[in-house]
């Protein structure tokens, strides 16, 4: 009898060590680090990029939305490098001071428009991301359309266009 209530004990304590004895072994999720949200992020020395996304309309212009982050004392001027729709190589340049950070393309931020491209929407766009002599990352930022409601607001802004508001009409000016 009391080999069997020992038995029964016994038992129950390796069935609940059993049954919670995974938890011992098995990673926790909550200490893998990723980017939770639709950009990518990059480190490059002391310049950290986090949520970086392209958000375009039709393709050709995209608004390069991202923190920039400096953990380092000194100002840093980033250069994000870029690859057009004719091959050529062009650079944008955010200036980043010591101990903070930037926010570009956000709401009433100053946005980088990344112009004369050809890509397709949905898909992953090489951007070079470089500062000093360090060397630098290639980020495949997400080109995502601009139709999604979070994203209203933030497209690429157009430059204004001068277009004359009549014909101008000849006056005369006196002679000296």
């Amino acid at each position: 009898m009391i080999a069997r209530g020992a038995a029964s004990i016994i038992l129950a304590g390796a069935l609940a060590l059993g049954m919670s004895g995974c938890g011992f072994f098995a990673p926790q999720a909550t200490l893998i680090q990723y980017a939770p949200s639709d950009g990518v992020e990059g480190d490059v020395g002391d310049i950290k990029v986090r949520n970086a996304v392209a958000l375009s309309e039709d393709g050709t212009d995209a608004s390069l939305i991202m923190t920039v982050i400096n953990v380092g004392a000194s100002n840093e001027d980033v250069n994000f490098q870029y690859v057009d729709a004719a091959g050529k190589t062009v650079t944008a340049t955010v200036s980043v001071a010591g101990n903070s950070s930037l926010s570009v393309g956000n709401t009433g931020e100053a946005q980088l428009v990344l112009s004369e491209l050809d890509i397709e929407l949905g898909s992953l766009f090489p951007v070079y991301l470089q500062y000093g002599s360090e060397e630098g990352q290639e980020l495949l930022v997400p080109v995502i359309p601009a139709e999604h409601s979070e994203y209203t607001g933030l497209t690429p802004t157009p430059l204004p266009t001068l277009s004359p508001t009549g014909t101008p009409e000849p006056t005369e000016t006196p002679a000296p």
